[in-house]
């Protein structure tokens, strides 16, 4: 089992065109994911934003609830268009206070791929081998926990949103 790298796939039942606006729209993103963003996503950007409660599954949203208003910072790497979206961060940075600034980040991507009735989404996020040791292992196994939630929602949503 590796400590650096998390993986996640999920076949999601939509076209690909319309998995592709779930994930790169930073509002449709948002609402999915947890997260309510300043302005849309584009290459080099830094996003701010804060941690809100998803809108497609109530008990998940129930798990988020404690981190809301909690400020949330991306910066996204790559956008190419219906196959492939990355962003990095600071992994599982909810506690207040906490400089994170001065962490390296972990890379989280998502890749798309026709898959017979749909599209595979791979979600993976790197680099924690990089996170201080006192966070390493907390971040890791939150995150680990939080990716399965995650193709979860997005599944759902695109279920809903059609």
């Amino acid at each position: 089992m590796s400590t650096d790298r998390i993986e996640k796939k999920t076949l999601l039942r939509a076209p690909r065109t319309r998995v592709w606006r779930a994930l790169a729209d930073s509002t449709e993103f948002g609402s999915w994911f947890g997260v309510r963003f300043d302005g849309p996503f584009v290459p080099g950007a830094s996003m701010r934003g804060v941690i809100v409660s998803t809108t497609v599954n109530a008990e998940i949203a129930d798990a988020q609830k404690p981190y809301e208003g909690v400020p949330f910072e991306i910066t996204v790497e790559q956008m190419e268009p219906e196959r492939l979206f990355s962003f990095r961060w600071h992994p599982f940075a909810v506690e207040g206070g906490v400089d994170y600034s001065v962490e390296p980040t972990t890379l989280v991507v998502f890749a798309l791929e026709d898959a017979g009735e749909g599209v595979m989404l791979t979600v993976t996020e790197s680099g924690f081998d990089r996170i201080p040791l006192g966070r390493r292992a907390k971040a890791f196994t939150a995150n680990e926990q939080g990716w399965g939630m995650v193709v979860k929602l997005i599944e759902e949503y695109l279920v809903r949103a059609r």
